[in-house]
């Protein structure tokens, strides 16, 4: 079950609850289908996933939290692929799986189908966003990524920028593929983004080149300095050496373009369901898969934060986490995507295969959403 199966389940669940008389119908229409929220347990949780949704009900029905999730456990455990529902502290549902193998296939097999619209909501919600940034070019860089995320969870959002463009600021945009659609002084004050400004004058941040220079303004939380100088350390943005959280991302991504090419040359491609027999598939107790498939799993729900905190950071930082879980599921000995020597290619190397390429359909997705390329050759 996938995290955005498990949203619907969750829903299914409400409503079985209202039909049956347990709940009122108002609690339907305030939590709908994009907004039931499942996520992995915190630290000292339990199970699979989470969900906070009887806390977020529980004033509509008219009962506390923890009386909303004692009716909703039941007939979620009674859901074909949850094993259990445990019930922690004021209210939250944790839901564990029957089958973490299956569970892993479906992930797969939803990210593949999905491709890069993977995490995002369909139909558009009818939500409407203003993001209202000051004349700066690292603010304008992340109003422009946290509308490209906020438009993948169905929002319509509009940029606006104080003051007025120029010859130079048109230029400066432009060299970062970056959109303000109105300049001017709001009639009435909006909240404004304002992050840490650029240190350094835009000439500075362009030398780095797009992607370099989107990346070292994104990369940091709004908060933070970033690195663009070469005093700063900014020159690190372009080395190709591991330290470069941005290199490894990209290269991660090269990586799983790579293995489908040479998949394609021994003759197999990439095949989710895999021979349940197959000891090192994904989900085996001595697979290392789990650390690459955790973070796919949250993926969703990271777009869904760093768009609501107006905070690309955030999706950032999760891209270099799946890289970082990949290219050590790669060097790990049952990690092997392709056949060595004489060995034929098996069900395993399918299903390896196929994360690799999920990882890869993620890599490509967030950072289009960050604005940034994703290179088929590093």
């Amino acid at each position: 079950m996938t995290p955005a199966e498990l949203s619907r389940t969750v829903l299914r669940a409400m409503r079985s609850a209202v039909d049956a008389g347990e709940l009122s119908g108002d609690v339907t229409a305030s939590v709908g289908a994009g907004n039931v929220r499942v996520e992995r347990p915190r630290p000292g949780g339990r199970g699979d996933f989470a969900t906070n949704v009887a806390l977020q009900i529980a004033r509509a029905a008219g009962r506390t939290p923890r009386d909303v999730a004692e009716m909703l456990s039941p007939r979620l455990a009674a859901e074909p692929g949850i094993a259990g529902v445990d019930i922690t502290g004021p209210g939250f549902l944790n839901i564990t799986f029957t089958d973490a193998r299956a569970h892993a296939t479906a992930l797969v097999r939803e990210i593949c189908e999905r491709g890069r619209c993977y995490g995002h909501v369909h139909p558009d919600t009818g939500g409407l966003a203003q993001i209202h940034v000051p004349r700066e070019l690292r603010a304008a860089v992340i109003a422009d990524s946290a509308r490209r995320i906020l438009r993948s969870q169905g929002v319509l959002v509009r940029v606006t920028c104080e003051g007025e463009p120029d010859p130079a600021w048109a230029a400066a945009l432009d060299a970062l593929d970056v959109r303000i659609d109105a300049y001017g002084r709001p009639p009435e004050p909006l909240p404004t983004l304002r992050p840490v400004p650029a240190p350094a004058p835009a000439d500075a941040v362009l030398r780095l080149g797009r992607d370099a220079a989107r990346w070292a303004l994104l990369h940091p939380a709004p908060h933070d300095h970033p690195r663009v100088t070469p005093e700063q350390g900014g020159d690190e943005h372009l080395v190709q050496r591991e330290s470069n959280p941005l290199f490894r991302v990209q290269y991660a991504y090269a990586r799983t373009r790579a293995l489908t090419r040479n998949a394609a040359a021994l003759g197999f491609t990439a095949q989710p369901e895999r021979d349940p027999a197959a000891e090192d598939a994904p989900g085996h107790p001595d697979d290392p898969a789990p650390a690459l498939l955790t973070p796919l799993g949250d993926y969703p729900a990271t777009l869904a934060s760093a768009g609501r905190h107006r905070a690309p950071d955030r999706l950032a930082r999760q891209l270099v986490v799946i890289a970082d879980a990949f290219l050590a599921l790669q060097s790990a000995p049952q990690g092997a995507v392709l056949p060595r020597g004489d060995e034929k290619p098996s069900a395993a190397h399918r299903a390896r295969l196929a994360l690799a390429e999920a990882a890869g359909t993620v890599f490509a997705g967030g950072l289009s959403l960050l604005g940034i390329n994703a290179p088929e050759f590093v």
